[in-house]
């Protein structure tokens, strides 16, 4: 069942969208594949903390893997680390662990997107709350509802065989 946060936030801002069901899977790149969308057009939400305490949430391609050290020098945020099973139960209480929304806002966090994912796309895929269904819309309405912060520098690591799985 999709998430009712976001649910209610795309009816109320009434954007078009698409629920696709999938098999189950644990990871989002997975669930690309389990509905024949190349990772590169499904978002994966990485949620992290810096050393300040802040977390925050970075949206890259599903096949590409984080890259801690971009981030730190694109968003200044020192000491960057992964939230682990027990903090995201916490932030997403309302999510199956590992399959958040990529909307940071509906939880209290600032969302920065890797401009690799939109570029040259018109829909963008994401998890909307479960492991068994991708979301797919417009990019014209994703970044109406997500309203995330763009930085010009990719966020991923450029080896996808490195890096973290989600």
């Amino acid at each position: 069942m999709l998430n009712p946060r976001l649910q209610d936030l795309m009816d109320a801002r009434a954007v078009r969208y698409e629920i696709v069901r999938h098999r189950g899977t644990v990871t989002t790149n997975e669930a690309a594949m389990a509905t024949h969308v190349a990772g590169r057009r499904v978002a994966k939400a990485v949620v992290v903390r810096d050393e300040t305490g802040s977390d925050f949430m970075v949206v890259i391609p599903a096949s590409l893997h984080l890259d801690g050290d971009r981030i730190h020098r694109v968003t200044g945020r020192p000491g960057i680390r992964l939230e682990n099973e027990d903090e995201l139960l916490w932030l997403f209480p309302d999510c199956v662990l590992g399959a958040m929304p990529p909307i940071g806002h509906l939880y209290g966090l600032t969302t920065y997107i890797d401009p690799c994912l939109l570029d040259g796309q018109e829909e963008i895929w994401f998890q909307g709350g479960n492991h068994d269904e991708l979301v797919r819309m417009r990019v014209d309405d994703f970044e109406e509802i997500a309203a995330p912060f763009y930085r010009s520098a990719c966020l991923h690591r450029r080896m996808a065989s490195v890096g973290v799985n989600s």
